[in-house]
């Protein structure tokens, strides 16, 4: 009866280790890169660190504050708790979305959605708040949303800031299967029309859902968004290529989606270029196996890569995540 019970104490222990190995290679950040329910992460490099700063993934009444974390090496990461909240925001209740955080000159400008606004004339919208570091703490800049409105049927949530090769900053939102993009001032205080005399354009492409992002590589604009729904399996990630900001952009496909052995879900993400290595990742959530609950969510890194001609490769999403990588 020893032997029995010694043996399989000695299997479970092998099991358990095997997939604490399956999770985290050592060297390896492992995904989730950090613990906790949390999703719409926006990946930015602020001088020599890479940030994150995600939505905390809650009930809407419970997501009254936004948490930052930082890593010197995308391995180890250093979580800065409640760097904006409800205290600062006095318009802003619940639902507070989806961090765009940039830097411009010494100050961090962080906009957020808020109060998940159904009809025009409520309370909420996109907002913007200000520190003098990455890690706050922010106060709010305008007292009041950016954008307080619905546009073009664009649900004013999931806002992106794109600066351009010229230096213009734009704003690139919309939930409710429309994306916007308008032309911000230089102290985002509010838009600068474009030539026709509209403030918000329309890019919206094929299947786009919410969660929009760009960069420039090459010369070229790399439209991405979210498509499917937020609280099911089949949430994921399409892009687009135009030659310039406002597009138009014709989707070419998905390279992001569930996958059957890792986990479901996977979607709204951001994207880290590193410089010095030339090396590309997606940061993004995805829900674990065997969990149905919307909000149970969290925050993984995995690398992306391109074929010859420009194209994004399918992203293939691991357990182990990535090795590190400094600045």
């Amino acid at each position: 009866m020893k032997k029995k019970c010694a043996a399989l104490l000695a299997a479970t222990t092998l099991a358990l280790t095997v997939h604490a190995q399956d999770k985290k290679l050592p060297g390896h950040a492992g995904n989730p890169v950090f613990p906790g329910w949390y999703a719409d992460p926006e990946g930015v490099v602020f001088g020599k660190k890479y940030w994150i700063f995600p939505t905390f993934s809650a009930k809407y009444e419970q997501q009254v504050f936004f948490d930052a974390f930082a890593s010197d090496d995308l391995v180890h990461w250093k979580k800065y708790p409640h760097v904006l909240d409800t205290a600062a925001i006095k318009w802003a209740r619940r639902a507070m979305w989806a961090p765009a955080v940039i830097q411009k000159g010494k100050q961090y400008f962080f906009f957020f959605g808020a109060n998940d606004i159904q009809h025009n004339g409520e309370p909420g919208g996109i907002g913007v708040a200000v520190a003098n570091n990455p890690e706050g703490p922010y106060r709010d800049y305008l007292r009041k949303p950016l954008v307080d409105s619905i546009v073009h049927g664009a649900q004013p949530i999931d806002q992106y800031v794109f600066q351009d090769t010229d230096g213009a900053y734009y704003l690139i939102y919309g939930g409710w299967g429309h994306c916007n993009i308008a032309r911000l001032k230089d102290d985002f205080t509010g838009f600068i029309p474009f030539e026709d005399g509209t403030t918000f354009r329309e890019i919206t492409p094929e299947k786009y859902t919410e969660g929009p992002t760009m960069f420039v590589r090459n010369g070229k604009y790399y439209f991405m968004w979210s498509e499917g729904g937020w609280g099911g399996p089949d949430y994921s990630v399409a892009y687009a290529i135009a030659d310039n900001p406002a597009g138009p952009f014709k989707r070419i496909g998905k390279i992001l989606q569930q996958d059957p052995a890792i986990a479901t879900g996977a979607g709204h993400h951001s994207v880290i270029h590193n410089p010095r290595a030339d090396q590309w990742f997606i940061v993004y959530h995805r829900r674990p196996l065997g969990l149905k609950e919307a909000n149970s969510r969290e925050t993984c890194i995995d690398r992306m890569e391109f074929n010859a001609d420009g194209t994004i490769r399918p992203v293939v999403m691991t357990k182990e995540g990535v090795s590190p990588l400094k600045l």
